[in-house]
């Protein structure tokens, strides 16, 4: 019974022994699995955060090279003004036989005329009544090829006395253009001013931007030009010497440019426009018309005294033929040749306007002095309606476009009918020209652009003496539609020998022509905020200088729901949207260049929230109406941070706003993001 007994026993501990390393097993495994598991995680925890580093790195590589492209945009623009000189003295002198056209016309070109009608091949007639049927296809095809014959014949005779009529007309021309050249050799004083005038505004020495007017006179007993010209302001020099980007703040910072560097550069540049007016002037004269040119530099600005638009004369030279021969100009020191050598008058302080005497004007001549340039250029905001369309339909002739104005009712929305020959890329093109002065709202362009559906047109342009907002841009973008500003417009007129400028009449809006819709008073986007993820949030817009807020009235949010002049406002979020911002673009300060937007938690809602739940993020820009114009995406929030740059609108130089991705994260909230902006919050 002892043994039985033991017996038992032993299975029995066995047994427990069995469970026991059974136990003992299943907690290695648990314990491998869990190691395996934190293991993993590890992984994962080092390969999204080396992401993260490669990110930022990608990040800061990306805006160092903007930063850096920005610099040497500054460097290219001082460079092309420190060396306006030496570059348009390599320049080709202008020419009166430039102006000559060459005797070629168009050839002929019949097209599918020049094509014999193929005749047919009793081969392939077969059967009964093949023949029959050969026979009446080869008289058909006979006749066929008889009516072209006589088509072409006659489109021949149309072709040749079209080419012969345009022969002609480039003889007259050329006969006009060596009658110019008589007149400056026999000392036309009218000619002369014109001529020379011309000479001046057609150099491609100039930079964008320089202004171009001239008031002459011609003395034809001396032989002496004396004329006004017009210089650039002390803008043209960049007050900025280049741009950094701080990490620490994730903005750029623009490093001033020395303010004796930039008054030095600015005479220079002063005095090397003189001189190559000059070389222009005497470069372009082969029929001994100019002994001498007498020439005065104004620049244009605002009195500070009266506070009234004024001219000042910063420069003047009287030089003669044989002296300024003996220069070479592409060695010379601007302001000591035309100080010391040419013994002529140049401002100690232009940037201040201090003015210098002129040594002869264009009045003591004796004769009638000819005024010419953006002075008396018309004003595109005061023109005639049916004058300015006139002058743009002139404009796309001169591009080489078939163009009219078309009439003053049931013209549909069109107001110049344009036709692009190019057999690839042309097609007809429908214009409407907005005479405003206040932005154009998106609305004329989406009228413009089923306006061109409507009519099966290949295009659409808009031309507007003002300028257009981001949503136009955002409408246009992808389509074919072409918006053309108002000093694009102003460009286009000069490069094509045409005349207009924008400015003299009161800063108020100008009335359009009367089949044209009034510009709203409201003119501003809606800036909807969507996301992902349950936290509440704040949308918060600061209006900015760089990366400076203008002011603790310029950050708008819960407690501040709008800026001084209401430009910027916090308004109801439309069906769909989270948060809302309303912006009028063209009403911001000049001085501001930038809106920035930001989201924090609201952490009286979610005291222990951050953004990692901030997710497919992204602003609908609407129109005033409230219509989704586009989408731009934002980045996604982050872990332990409570507080998002998500992006800003950025004005360029011509005064229109592009959006930039924001991205950096702030652990502090929303104090420690507007402390970077130069906020103290409380």
């Amino acid at each position: 019974m002892g043994r039985r007994s033991g017996g038992l026993i032993g299975i029995w501990a066995e047994q427990q022994r069995m469970a026991q390393r059974q136990r003992e097993g299943q907690q290695q495994a648990l314990l491998r699995q869990q190691r395996e598991t934190e293991r993993q995680q590890r992984a994962y925890e080092r390969d999204v955060s080396r992401m993260q580093r490669e990110q930022r790195a990608a990040y800061r590589r990306h805006r160092d090279a903007d930063a850096l492209r920005k610099t040497r945009e500054i460097d290219e623009r001082v460079a092309a003004l420190e060396g306006l000189l030496a570059a348009g003295c390599r320049a080709p002198a202008f020419r009166v036989e430039s102006l000559r056209r060459a005797e070629d016309v168009e050839p002929f070109a019949p097209g599918a005329l020049a094509q014999p009608v193929p005749m047919p091949d009793q081969r392939h007639y077969s059967g009964r009544d093949g023949r029959a049927r050969f026979e009446r296809d080869w008289y058909a095809a006979q006749a066929a090829e008889a009516r072209r014959l006589e088509s072409l014949a006659a489109y021949r005779r149309e072709y040749d006395a079209w080419a012969a009529a345009r022969i002609t007309e480039i003889r007259e021309y050329n006969r006009g253009v060596a009658g110019t050249g008589e007149a400056l050799a026999g000392g036309d004083a009218e000619t002369v001013v014109d001529y020379f005038s011309a000479v001046l505004f057609s150099s491609t020495g100039w930079p964008d931007g320089f202004p171009r007017e001239v008031s002459a006179a011609y003395d034809r007993g001396g032989r002496g030009f004396v004329l006004d010209w017009d210089l650039p302001g002390y803008e043209v020099v960049p007050e900025t010497k280049g741009v950094k980007y701080l990490p620490s703040t994730d903005q750029e910072k623009e490093v001033a440019r020395p303010v004796t560097q930039r008054r030095a550069l600015y005479r220079s540049v002063l005095a090397q426009s003189v001189l190559l007016a000059v070389r222009e002037l005497f470069a372009a004269d082969r029929f001994g018309a100019l002994e001498s040119v007498a020439l005065n530099g104004y620049v244009g600005g605002v009195d500070p005294a009266t506070g009234l638009a004024s001219r000042v004369c910063v420069a003047s030279v009287v030089v003669g033929r044989q002296d300024f021969d003996r220069l070479n100009l592409e060695l010379v020191a601007a302001v000591d040749c035309l100080t010391g050598a040419l013994a002529g008058r140049l401002s100690g302080k232009p940037e201040e306007r201090v003015a210098v005497a002129p040594l002869r004007t264009p009045d003591q001549v004796g004769g009638d002095v000819v005024v010419q340039g953006d002075g008396e250029e018309p004003d595109l905001l005061s023109m005639d309606p049916v004058a300015f369309e006139g002058l743009v339909a002139e404009l796309f002739r001169a591009r080489g476009l078939q163009a009219v104005t078309t009439r003053r009712s049931n013209d549909g929305g069109v107001d110049v009918d344009a036709l692009d020959p190019d057999p690839i890329s042309g097609g007809s093109i429908v214009v409407q020209v907005k005479r405003y002065r206040n932005t154009v709202p998106p609305s004329a362009v989406r009228d413009l652009f089923g306006t061109v559906q409507g009519a099966g047109a290949n295009k659409g342009v808009l031309v507007t003496t003002s300028k257009f907002g981001p949503g136009s841009y955002t409408f246009a973008n992808g389509k074919s539609l072409t918006l053309i500003s108002g000093t694009e417009l102003v460009d286009l007129l000069r490069q094509h020998g045409l005349r207009g400028r924008l400015g003299g009449a009161p800063e108020t809006e100008v009335r359009p022509a009367p089949e044209g819709p009034a510009v709203p008073s409201d003119d501003h986007n809606l800036l909807g905020m969507v996301w992902r993820g349950s936290v509440a949030l704040d949308v918060c817009a600061l209006v900015c200088e760089g990366g400076r807020v203008l002011g603790d009235e310029w950050f708008v949010f819960y407690n501040n729901p709008s800026t001084p002049d209401g430009s910027v406002a916090m308004v109801p979020a439309a069906p769909g949207d989270r948060a809302a911002v309303r912006v009028g673009f063209d009403a911001l300060p000049a001085r501001a260049d930038r809106l920035v937007l930001v989201a924090a938690v609201d952490p009286e809602v979610n005291p222990d929230a951050d953004l990692r739940g901030f997710t497919e993020a992204g602003i609908r820009l609407r129109d005033g109406s409230g219509g989704e114009l586009d989408r731009l995406d934002v980045s996604d929030g982050r872990g332990g941070e409570t507080a998002l740059v998500l992006g800003s609108f950025r004005r360029r130089a011509g005064g229109d706003w592009d959006f930039v991705i924001g991205g950096k994260g702030y652990a502090g909230g929303l104090g420690e993001l507007v402390g970077d902006f130069g906020i103290e919050a409380s």
